[in-house]
């Protein structure tokens, strides 16, 4: 975790959580799937004018109402209590009631007719017999509300089957408009400004969207009484205007460590013209430099701070204008210049802004192997050891400021290539080693595959004894979050690795006389085809593990 002395914004508590039950209601129409939503009201507190499932907050009358209930086996009391909570919301909202006789029956519009939906529900539904039927209500996904905003829910997305035979009515105070529809409709509608939904909501559709039916969709979540994801949102400003994003998204892992607290400052615009703080003693300068291997730019990044100097980590291509910019951002004062690997997106600028300054920094690193390519032939002033310290220290009353990169060799991207852990903060410099949004390229002679899983396993046990929660790669995003999250995006990522390993395998056996573009065609399906001649590269590396190890 990073210290709290090196965090950009103050630390502040969120709101507190409120628990709170959402469901679905299903039902199959002409063309698919389609949801009951309805309007809420355009003075709520929460969420006013939007389109949503009906839902509120659990009360204590809930979690006493389980004798009251149908019950799954295996389904959980809190479950119990949550879909509980659904029934009573959906019936005070839209008059909408899953229950049953106790012959079995489903409540029918009459016996709707006959409750009265502004008192309690559970002694009416005691009073006439009825038993709500919880056991057909299953759980889709589980919300937690943005740390950013003032009120917070804590909210399973539960699903059931509209019962037959009942038409929704509004109660016209907190929900209006109840409608069905289709997940696509209602997301094209939202897109064309007419059908205003949250986040949740529409991210609830967007999943909800590959599902053919009911029944498929409820098979999902029964198979399991676990939410099939959940979500806790973080939101930056994207061209100036709020952006939100799940765990599994790009920015997701830079908001966590920038804005930990949910505080909806960071910008997360691409640009090359000014460096972007992500903690006090970091800050990343993009290269103008993007492209299909780059991304948006090749990232240099600056530790330290005025008191102690700065360490320069992959400076980038030889622009000057970039390298300017480096300069004046560590106020001219850059004590070394580290360059994770050889490669001409990361190492040519080493010279140039080792030369702006007097006395010159020196050029630390690993010399590229004689398998390199021309293009990215490198010499270092001095060669870094694997486990070696790299320390910048305050002076006087900062002395114990102190800010240590650890250095790792971690070979396999290329021959030379090395990462490097802050570890008072615990951040993984990962070169071009780990990257976000995409998998790095495995080029031989240089590149190694067998080397790159080895090390891959190394910078995860590496992340798992020196606290390492966040990954900054030299393409992309953060990576990361403050519960383990870097050394699972490393196991992941080898997931991924040998899973395409065993598509290229079984492209080679089935085509046991064919040409790596052959199996690229094959093993690479998933990948748009002009990409193959770059996924080639790593296909080679593939098949040489492959070869070394028939088995």
């Amino acid at each position: 975790m990073p210290r709290s002395s090196q965090l950009l914004h103050p630390q502040r508590e969120p709101a507190p959580l409120r628990p709170a039950a959402t469901v679905l209601l299903l039902r199959d129409g002409t063309r698919g799937l389609e949801v009951l939503m309805t309007r809420r009201s355009a003075t709520a507190s929460f969420a006013p004018g939007a389109y949503v499932f009906p839902g509120g907050g659990i009360d204590p009358a809930d979690a006493a109402s389980h004798d009251l209930a149908e019950r799954r086996p295996g389904q959980p009391a809190q479950q119990l209590t949550q879909a509980i909570a659904a029934i009573r919301e959906s019936f005070e909202e839209l008059g909408v009631l899953l229950a049953r006789h106790a012959d079995g029956r489903a409540v029918d519009a009459r016996d709707i007719a006959a409750l009265d939906r502004t008192q309690p529900l559970a002694p009416q539904c005691a009073a006439r017999g009825l038993r709500l039927a919880a056991d057909g209500v299953h759980l889709l996904a589980h919300w937690i509300t943005d740390r950013d905003l003032p009120r917070r829910f804590d909210v399973p997305f539960l699903v059931a089957r509209m019962p037959e035979g009942q038409t929704p009515v509004a109660d016209d105070r907190e929900q209006f408009e109840p409608v069905w529809v289709r997940p696509a409709d209602a997301l094209a509608r939202h897109q064309a400004g007419q059908f205003f939904m949250i986040f949740p909501t529409i991210r609830t559709l967007e999943r909800l969207q590959t599902y053919a039916d009911v029944d498929a969709l409820l098979q999902a979540c029964a198979a399991t009484e676990q939410p099939l994801w959940t979500s806790c949102p973080r939101a930056g400003l994207l061209a100036g205007r709020e952006a939100r994003y799940m765990e599994h998204e790009l920015p997701y892992g830079e908001l966590a460590l920038v804005c930990p607290d949910g505080q909806m400052l960071h910008a997360l615009d691409w640009q090359s013209e000014r460096p972007v703080p992500l903690l006090r003693n970091v800050q990343r300068l993009t290269a103008p430099n993007p492209g299909v291997m780059t991304g948006p730019g090749t990232n240099s990044y600056l530790v330290g701070d005025p008191r102690t100097g700065y360490i320069a980590i992959d400076p980038g291509p030889a622009d000057t204008a970039h390298l300017e910019r480096l300069w004046r951002a560590a106020g001219g004062d850059i004590r070394l210049i580290v360059c994770t690997h050889s490669h001409p997106d990361h190492a040519p600028g080493a010279r140039p802004l080792q030369a702006m300054f007097q006395p010159q920094p020196p050029v630390l690193g690993l010399p590229s192997a004689p398998t390199a390519r021309e293009n990215s032939r490198f010499q270092p002033d001095r060669s870094l050891q694997d486990q070696e310290l790299l320390s910048l220290a305050g002076q006087g009353l900062d002395a114990d400021l102190t800010h240590q990169l650890l250095v790792l060799h971690t070979p396999g991207h290329a021959a030379n290539h090395l990462c490097l852990v802050l570890l008072e903060d615990g951040l993984l410099f990962s070169g071009d080693h780990i990257l976000n949004g995409s998998t790095t390229v495995i080029d031989p002679p240089d590149g190694d595959m067998n080397a790159y899983l080895d090390a891959l396993d190394r910078l995860r046990q590496t992340c798992e004894d020196h606290g390492v929660g966040y990954i900054l790669p030299a393409h992309g995003h953060v990576i990361g979050g403050p519960g383990g999250e870097a050394a699972a995006a490393i196991a992941q990522l080898k997931a991924h690795r040998l899973a395409r390993e065993a598509k290229i395998r079984r492209a080679m056996q089935a085509r046991p006389d064919g040409t790596p573009d052959d199996w690229v065609a094959l093993a690479y399906d998933d990948v748009p085809p002009r990409m193959w001649p770059v996924a080639k590269r790593s296909l080679l590396a593939h098949v040489a593990r492959i070869e070394s190890d028939p088995a």
